[in-house]
Formats: C-alpha cells, sequence, structure tokens
C-alpha cells in the first residue's frame, strides 16, 4: 500500500512544490495553486486531473478513483483511494498533476532532466 511517506517523497523534490498543513490535512502546491490533497485520515488522496477525463477514469477503475466532492466539481480534480494505488501509479499521478500547474518549461525541464 501507498502512503503518504511515498508520495512526500516525489512530490518534495519536484520544482516549486511545497507542503502545506490546511485545516489538519496536508496539501502539496505550487504557488497558491493545490495539486494534491490527503483526506484528513490519509487513506485518500485528491490529484489534479483533467475535468473532460476523469469521468472516463472513475468508469473504468470505480473501486480505486472517486469524484471529488460536489464542492470540488468545479475544479480539475479527482480522488484515489490509497489503498488501491501501487508504486508505480502513484509516481505517475503525483508528477501527473504537478505537470498541469507548474509553467510548461519547468515540466519540460524536469523530464529533461529525468530521461529513463
Amino acid at each position: 500500500m501507498v502512503t503518504i511517506h511515498d508520495v512526500r517523497a516525489i512530490a518534495e523534490n519536484l520544482p516549486r512544490s511545497y507542503e502545506v498543513l490546511v485545516r489538519d490535512r496536508v496539501k502539496f502546491r505550487v504557488g497558491r495553486i493545490v495539486y494534491l490533497a490527503f483526506s484528513r485520515d490519509e487513506s485518500e488522496m485528491g490529484f489534479a486531473f483533467p475535468k473532460e477525463e476523469r469521468e472516463a477514469l472513475v468508469a473504468s477503475e470505480p473501486e480505486k478513483f472517486m469524484m471529488p466532492s460536489q464542492a470540488d466539481m468545479r475544479y480539475h480534480w479527482v480522488d484515489v483511494r490509497m489503498s488501491a494505488l501501487d508504486q508505480a501509479e502513484m509516481r505517475e499521478l503525483v508528477i501527473d498533476a504537478w505537470r498541469m500547474v507548474v509553467p510548461k518549461r519547468v515540466a519540460a525541464e524536469y523530464e529533461r532532466l529525468h530521461e529513463d
């Protein structure tokens, strides 16, 4: 099972990313934009994701992905159960969410430096 510590190890090393605590919830931001947020019990993680693709994502694996709360439906956002993630998928979700909120040149430089 993936934990918040596993996510933190990825997110804290992404350019311009930083952690904040808001109402007892851990969130990761770039500037003022939140791209990851955890439930208080850390069993779920919300992440930046294209609005137009979220219904398909949730429908593809409803045991893993969930629609955001009604209040968050206006945002580019999806929720995931941490217990359903493996390390590789978590890494991909975190980096893709971060890419949505950083300038394209920052994401491009990161990709150039981290080519496999």
